[in-house]
């Protein structure tokens, strides 16, 4: 299982990610933004299927990088989430097509490759980095603002 060390969580493999994001699951509420950054390859996606399948997703959770946006609503998941990959997003402007403020409104999102939001990024996001830490092992770091306080890291 993870061990937190130094403001941080070592991950050792696929089932310490997907579990971190179960834990995250049960934290997050209808307006939430989790930013969750990383190389290619770095767990994000592992993260993001740990967190959907424990708000009750069935079935092989489907990247968001070609449509950028996924959204899900209840029965689907316990609660609505958006399920965001802003990889393919050059322009910060763009972003306004997509309609995430309104989302916020009744859903959280998650959102992959946040940085592609430039100061755009609301600043009450929790924001998860994820980088290697040797042989299949994961750092997770964060910054957590005053709404995550008390919630994250998950105890």
């Amino acid at each position: 299982m993870s061990e937190q060390t130094d403001g941080a969580l070592i991950l050792r493999g696929a089932e310490d990610t997907l579990a971190i994001g179960a834990r995250l699951a049960a934290l997050l509420r209808p307006g939430d933004v989790v930013a969750l950054s990383g190389d290619l390859g770095a767990g994000k996606t592992t993260l993001a299927r740990g967190l959907m399948q424990a708000l009750g997703f069935e079935g092989e959770v489907p990247s968001p990088s070609f449509p950028i946006v996924i959204p899900y609503a209840p029965p689907e998941l316990r609660l609505p989430l958006w399920h965001v990959d802003l990889y393919r997003i050059d322009d910060p402007e763009e972003l306004y097509e997509l309609g995430l403020d309104e989302a916020r409104l009744d859903s959280a999102l998650l959102i992959e490759w946040p940085e592609r939001m430039g100061p755009m990024l609301w600043p009450d996001a929790l924001r998860l980095t994820i980088e290697p830490a040797g042989e299949d092992a994961r750092r997770l770091t964060w910054t957590a603002p005053a709404p995550w306080e008390g919630r994250w890291p998950p105890r």
